[in-house]
């Protein structure tokens, strides 16, 4: 499986996080999808990057560390966190197309072979 097609899946978990305004730490989407906490972050920064090239709330947000509550150094609104996960808890979600594979491998600036493999 590769890393577009891992955040595909991802981006379900969030939407339905979203929906029902719900924070997931790394553990919590360790468990739920299998994915080590430590390799997550990869798989999210396809999303967040899709997100901010079409002007929806950084999904991303909704997922923290579990010992400080924040995303992870990768989130681009650091600052505004709390704002972010609210427009996030706001946003109807399911008004709009879901991102396939390919439509998150397009606006991810850091594609390479290796990852875009899974390898």
């Amino acid at each position: 499986m590769t890393r577009y097609e891992r955040a595909a899946q991802l981006w379900s978990l969030l939407i339905f996080a979203a929906r029902s305004q719900q924070i997931l730490s790394y553990s919590m989407v360790e468990k739920l999808t299998g994915l080590p906490k430590v390799g997550v972050a990869d798989f999210l920064s396809p999303i967040q990057r899709y997100c901010e090239k079409h002007q929806l709330p950084p999904l991303t947000a909704l997922v923290v560390n579990e010992k400080t509550g924040e995303p992870g150094s990768g989130f681009h609104r650091r600052d505004d966190v709390f704002n972010a996960q609210a427009s996030v808890f706001v946003y109807d979600w399911l008004k709009d197309s879901v991102p396939t594979p390919e439509d998150l491998q397009k606006t991810d600036h850091h594609t390479n072979s290796a990852k875009e493999t899974g390898r």
